[in-house]
């Protein structure tokens, strides 16, 4: 599967970036804890050379804790690249990333520090102003590219800090990566098919949670050996069914993406460092 999803505003929101980063001192690169590297934008390597950018891993309190360690331990290892990792909804975290950022600048103290909040849509970038600002300056929501133009906020101790639109890039690929992104919800539904991402998600499960699962969905007798096999069973249970008592798996599939995103079926993360991809 190959997703395609680039709304006019995010190449208004490219060419703005191009132009803004020259002006500021540092970058905060928020991405989603659960996913780290496909949440990464390709994108933003190009326009951050020379500026100091820090790796949020945000979203952690929705992450494998396990995989959260390893991916700080994977980036560490990276020459040149900083990581920390956070929950965006809590002040004191969110300030814990601002203050490593800012500790990495050398300045005049009479002058502001500019920081620029960067990332995808839907890791949060908006949820960690919101934290530092101490009050609602910036829309959230669970659906990407809620904010749609360049925000600038002053904090104390003389800082500034710029959200910025999540954007993603023209083609996704590989397929895996672009399944990921749909199944964490950093893509619009509009541009998805929930039966694909549903077996998406239920294969990987099924594979690296199956205790969670078993947990989440007691009606489960036993681990289903398959991705239909489970859907067909939530379905079952959840009453998405239609004529005729047949499921409907488009619509167990849309339980299942649901409440993996929610973080109900426990802490998950979509990706590990262990990956083929990654193990290097």
């Amino acid at each position: 599967m190959t997703i395609q999803w680039f709304p006019g505003h995010m190449l208004e929101t490219q060419n703005l970036l191009k132009k803004a980063i020259s002006k500021v001192d540092a970058v905060l690169e928020i991405l989603d804890a659960r996913l780290p590297e496909a949440s990464a934008n390709p994108f933003v390597n190009k326009i951050c050379n020379g500026k100091f950018r820090l790796k949020v891993l945000n979203k952690n309190d929705l992450a494998d804790p396990e995989q959260t360690k390893l991916w700080l331990e994977y980036f560490k290892k990276k020459e040149g690249t900083s990581a920390i990792s956070i929950c965006g909804t809590q002040k004191v975290q969110a300030y814990e990333a601002l203050n490593y950022c800012v500790n990495k600048i050398d300045r005049n103290r009479a002058r502001k520090i500019k920081v620029m909040v960067i990332g995808i849509p839907n890791t949060g970038k908006s949820t960690i102003l919101n934290s530092l600002a101490g009050k609602k300056i910036a829309n959230i929501g669970d659906v990407p590219a809620i904010t749609r133009h360049q925000q600038r906020t002053s904090l104390k101790n003389n800082i500034d800090i710029y959200d910025t639109p999540g954007i993603l890039w023209p083609v996704i690929e590989p397929e895996e990566r672009a399944y990921i992104l749909a199944a964490s919800g950093a893509i619009s539904d509009t541009a998805i098919d929930y039966n694909d991402i549903g077996f998406f998600a239920a294969t990987l499960l099924i594979k690296r949670y199956p205790d969670l699962l078993m947990q989440r969905y007691s009606f489960l007798k036993m681990l289903p050996d398959d991705e239909l096999t489970l859907i067909e069973k939530i379905g079952s249970a959840r009453g998405c069914l239609k004529k005729g008592g047949v499921v409907d798996f488009q619509k167990a599939s849309e339980v299942l993406i649901r409440e993996l995103r929610a973080g109900k079926i426990g802490r998950i993360s979509f990706e590990t460092p262990k990956d083929p991809e990654h193990d290097n």
